[in-house]
């Protein structure tokens, strides 16, 4: 007991509406549900968690983990609650030592336990039909500040017995999780498999269709994660919920649960380094810093690229590092800094050309090719425009170009680049183009479950409004009015990915 008052559960305890008593109610009935019926809570314990910072014991913060999830409709894990032992306890974010603000990173063996415990919050969101939002962003200077140390060490990975003892790796919240027992490398590879699978559906139709079916996934790779296999198959077995996570934090990002995006891009992060990947780890800090764009946040995503480019290491290939350019230039873009943006760009293309491929790409660096950084430029360009209407003839190139080579059935990218296009020609006083790019995109966002879509066409239909004097952009005006879902809870001044 730490004497003073755990705010982290203060906070959601009051965002819950409940009362103490009824809480303490709640647990006794949900701990029996999850077999635990000799559990007896009352109300002078509840007001000890909550205003003297007692930390329950097994399995109480796991209970109130699931009540909490249920109750507000989105992710609450054992973390978020201030009810872990090892660490600071029951401070707000900011509030907390200057070496791990938030809880982050969390030590190594926590990593399999944390992303078991979050998909499984996140599956019963799914199977309730509730909506996993409403928490905030951390802000990536708290993220950076957090991970730096961390990320530019590299972890020893341990090939002991199982850990079958460590209250650690107990069952979640009454979550379905794998039995922890070994696998062998087919196994591995039919994971490895199914993440290219999951990739290109993704690509092809967006995020919200196969969200659930990634974190299931990724939930069961986190129970293998809880026998330490064979070094080289741990290191694999890593990498795998590495790229999982990723996924599973695009295609959150994708449908708009940004929060919940956002704490799979760290999990997938800290799954990468613990195989000893740190490239893969800079990657996906790269699409948490793509995310702050898209929500209107460039400096966050400046300081996100500034670990993802230093902590990558020594191995980070030149393409990725040309990816990794685009994406600051595009939050340059979004500042207005349209000389930073150039230089910027420019380093990308010099790196870009200057990968001759003499090394195999890693597998999640195989999609950024040659349209997929024509793309870039087309949406860094685009962004520019809204302060400097002279970068928008650079866009419409750069757009065209990538619309020219996207064949692979990447529909979600050549969305997007028709939606640059159409942007691009509004701002360059051409309404005639711009209707016919606007239209190719409305076309194919019916079949497409990717909410950025929306964003971005939000975006270009703001530009409309100039011409709408014009029959074909009235017209188009009230096509779009049709079919345009309402936004929930997000400003619609947002930046796009």
């Amino acid at each position: 007991m730490s004497g003073q008052p755990n705010t982290r559960l203060s906070d959601l305890f009051g965002l819950a509406g409940w009362s103490k008593g009824e809480l303490a109610r709640l647990v006794n009935k949900q701990a029996a549900a999850m077999g635990h019926p000799q559990l007896s809570t009352d109300t002078s314990r509840v007001r000890r968690w909550i205003d003297m910072g007692e930390i329950p014991r097994d399995p109480v913060p796991r209970v109130l983990a699931a009540l909490f999830t249920e109750r507000l409709g989105r992710v609450v894990t054992i973390e978020d609650l201030g009810l872990v032992r090892h660490g600071r306890t029951g401070k707000r974010q900011g509030d907390g030592n200057a070496e791990h603000p938030d809880g982050v990173p969390w030590a190594p063996e926590r990593t399999a336990a944390v992303l078991t415990e979050f998909t499984g919050m996140d599956l019963m969101l799914n199977r309730r039909g509730l909506v996993g939002a409403g928490a905030a962003l951390a802000a990536g200077s708290t993220l950076s500040s957090a991970m730096y140390d961390w990320l530019h060490a590299d972890p020893t990975l341990k090939a002991d017995a199982p850990v079958l003892d460590d209250p650690l790796h107990a069952d979640p919240a009454g979550f379905d999780r794998y039995e922890a027992a070994p696998i062998g490398s087919q196994e591995i590879e039919e994971l490895e498999r199914s993440v290219e699978v999951f990739r290109a559906w993704d690509a092809a139709r967006g995020g919200g269709l196969q969200r659930k079916a990634v974190v299931g996934q990724l939930n069961e790779v986190g129970g293998m994660l809880a026998y330490h296999h064979p070094p080289h198959l741990q290191r694999r077995l890593w990498g795998v919920a590495a790229n999982l996570a990723v996924l599973a934090g695009w295609m959150s990002h994708d449908v708009g649960l940004e929060p919940t995006a956002q704490k799979y891009f760290v999990i997938a992060a800290h799954a990468a380094r613990e195989g000893g990947d740190r490239p893969r780890a800079g990657e996906a800090l790269s699409r948490a810093a793509r995310q702050m764009v898209h929500l209107g946040r460039p400096d966050d995503a400046l300081d996100l690229m500034k670990l993802a480019q230093s902590g990558a290491g020594e191995r980070l290939q030149p393409r990725t590092k040309a990816m990794f350019h685009t994406i600051e230039a595009w939050a340059q873009a979004s500042m207005g800094k349209g000389q930073a943006m150039r230089r910027t760009l420019g380093q990308a293309e010099d790196l870009f050309i200057s990968d001759r491929q003499d090394l195999e790409p890693p597998d999640w660096m195989q999609t950024f090719k040659d349209e997929d950084l024509y793309g870039m430029q087309a949406l860094a360009y685009r962004t520019l425009a809204e302060f400097d209407p002279g970068a928008a003839a650079h866009a419409q190139y750069y757009a065209e170009k990538a619309l020219a080579l996207r064949v692979d059935g990447r529909e979600r990218s050549k969305i997007f680049d028709h939606l640059s296009m159409a942007s691009a020609c509004f701002i360059a006083d051409d309404p005639e183009q711009a209707d016919r790019y606007a239209r190719l995109a409305l076309m194919s966002m019916g079949s497409n479950s990717s909410r950025r879509t929306w964003d971005r066409l939000r975006q270009m239909y703001r530009l409309t409004a100039e011409y709408s004097g014009y029959p074909k952009i009235h017209a188009l005006r009230e096509e779009i009015r049709l079919v345009l879902p309402k936004p929930k809870g997000r400003a619609d001044n947002s930046a796009q990915a």
